[in-house]
């Protein structure tokens, strides 16, 4: 069993945030991204990790980053330890398999989701007003089915512990300027269209994902954070695929359904997570990895 990293300590390196997930610090001209095994639920993290999950998303993102680099340039310096700087590397046995050194960019200050089907907060948008931020939908659409064409629904930036917020693409022009809020409007859906076809091949549905960008000190774009991860998708198996309801999923998803039959208030504290749904989650995240890549952990 590999070890479970909860949170990274590296005393002679600069930590500047510890996010949801990943720990990053900042070695100078670059930054040093980490990707934790901690999982956070309805905005709460969980007291217990997820073995390897980590290594997973971290895995996955490189996979993803190398797959698109002729439609936009990312973040990614270096993948190996070896390759970061000799500060880091008395650190290997915390950095090896889950970390990446990183170019450093000015953040958006937006969320940019792709949607390619109706589920989650989009799902019940639609049936309120028949429309997912702003963009109206054809009538009579089934929980989890399939958009004839993939939705660029951007949302807000929350603070940790709080909730992202859908916005328009006009609320978004005014956080960005129409410039960039085209460019990564059109950037997404192409990425996001590339993926889903790829993953299809693979028995994988995206149904939706969240990216990140980034501006650089000369003006231009970059993608950065994450790549097309269980964490910032819904991945749902292609085989059991049936729209008119939720579907079983290979991300956190199954943690979310254990707490939802709990009586939590889905505040902290968070409630232990049982052995068998730590190890069966685990599990899932390596299923996603391998069916995509072929990696085996």
């Amino acid at each position: 069993m590999s070890m479970i990293v909860l949170e990274t300590n590296m005393p002679t390196l600069k930590m500047v945030n510890r996010g949801k997930v990943r720990d990053i610090y900042d070695l100078g001209e670059h930054l040093l991204l980490v990707t934790s095994d901690r999982l956070s639920a309805f905005d709460v993290i969980m007291n217990e990790g997820i073995p390897k999950k980590g290594q997973v998303l971290n895995q996955i993102s490189i996979f993803w980053f190398n797959q698109m680099a002729d439609i936009i340039p990312n973040h990614i310096v270096a993948t190996e330890v070896s390759d970061f700087p000799a500060e880091t590397h008395a650190y290997r046995d915390q950095l090896e398999g889950r970390s990446m050194l990183v170019k450093k960019a000015r953040p958006l200050p937006i969320e940019c989701i792709v949607r390619g089907y109706v589920s989650g907060s989009g799902w019940k948008e639609y049936q309120q007003k028949g429309s997912i931020c702003g963009i109206t939908l054809p009538e009579n659409l089934l929980e989890s089915g399939r958009l004839e064409k993939p939705i660029f629904t951007p949302s807000t930036k929350a603070e940790l512990g709080a909730h992202d917020e859908n916005i328009s693409f006009e609320e978004a022009v005014k956080l960005c300027s129409r410039e960039v809020a085209d460019q990564v409007s059109e950037t997404s859906i192409e990425i996001y269209s590339r993926a889903r076809d790829f993953a299809w091949d693979k028995g994988i549905i995206i149904a939706d994902t969240k990216f990140e960008f980034g501006i650089m000190d000369d003006g231009s774009l970059l993608w950065i954070d994450e790549a097309l991860s269980p964490d910032s998708s819904r991945f749902w198996p292609k085989a059991s695929y049936q729209p008119g309801g939720p579907q079983p999923s290979f991300d956190k998803q199954f943690v979310r359904d254990y707490l939802e039959t709990l009586d939590w208030n889905k505040q902290a504290p968070p409630p232990p997570l049982p052995a068998e749904i730590v190890a069966k989650t685990s599990e899932k995240y390596q299923d996603a990895l391998f069916q995509l890549t072929g990696i085996r952990l």
